[in-house]
C-alpha cells in the first residue's frame, strides 16, 4: 500500500500486536501505552485528534506536521511500548513471552507491516475517524458507552479533561 507523507495532512493509524494477541489486557499495560503516547507527543510535537487502545491493537486520528514524520512518530511510540513492556515482563518472570519469540530468538511486540494507515481527505471523514476510534470499545463489548473506556480519547472530546491525554480540536 502506497502511503503519503504530507505537512498537515489528517491520517487514520491502526496497528496490532504481533499476531493479534492481547498485550494490553492489563491495566498496567494500557498504562505504558498512554505514558509513552503523551511522551511521543511531546518529542514529535504532531497534533493528536483521537486515539483508542484495544486489547490487541490501536487505533490514531493524528496530523503530523513538517517537524515530524508518521513512520519516525510510529517507531518512537511502538518502540518505546515494546521496550518497557518486554523488559517488565522479562523481570517478572511472565509467561508467554515465547509468543513474542522471533525465530532469531529476538523479541517482536508488533505485527510486522506498516498497519492500516489512511490519509483523510476532508473533515467529514475525518470526523467519521474519530467516531469510529471512540465507539470500538462500545463494539467489542467492553463498555456500554464511548466514555466508560479509559484509554480513548472519547472522553476528552465529551468535554471530560481530568487525567486525559489532551487531544487537538479540528481546524
Amino acid at each position: 500500500m502506497r502511503r503519503y507523507e504530507h505537512a498537515n495532512s489528517v491520517r487514520f493509524l491502526t496497528f496490532s500486536c504481533l499476531h493479534r494477541l492481547p498485550l494490553f489486557r492489563s491495566r498496567a499495560a494500557k498504562d505504558v501505552f498512554v505514558a509513552q503516547l503523551q511522551r511521543t507527543r511531546e518529542r514529535h510535537t504532531f497534533l493528536l485528534h483521537a486515539w483508542v487502545l484495544m486489547p490487541e491493537h490501536v487505533h490514531l486520528v493524528l496530523r503530523a506536521n513538517s517537524e515530524s514524520d508518521v513512520p519516525t512518530t510510529l517507531r518512537t511510540l511502538k518502540g518505546g511500548v515494546a521496550r518497557r513492556l518486554i523488559a517488565d515482563w522479562r523481570s517478572r518472570g511472565a509467561g508467554g513471552l515465547e509468543r513474542l519469540e522471533r525465530a532469531d530468538g529476538s523479541m517482536a511486540f508488533w505485527q510486522s507491516g506498516g498497519g492500516y494507515d489512511r490519509n483523510c481527505r476532508d473533515l467529514d471523514e475525518i470526523r467519521e475517524k474519530i467516531d469510529y476510534c471512540h465507539i470500538n470499545p462500545v463494539r467489542r463489548g467492553l463498555v456500554e458507552r464511548p466514555g466508560d473506556w479509559v484509554w480513548s480519547s472519547a472522553r476528552f472530546w465529551q468535554g471530560q479533561r481530568e487525567g486525559e491525554i489532551a487531544c487537538d480540536h479540528l481546524r
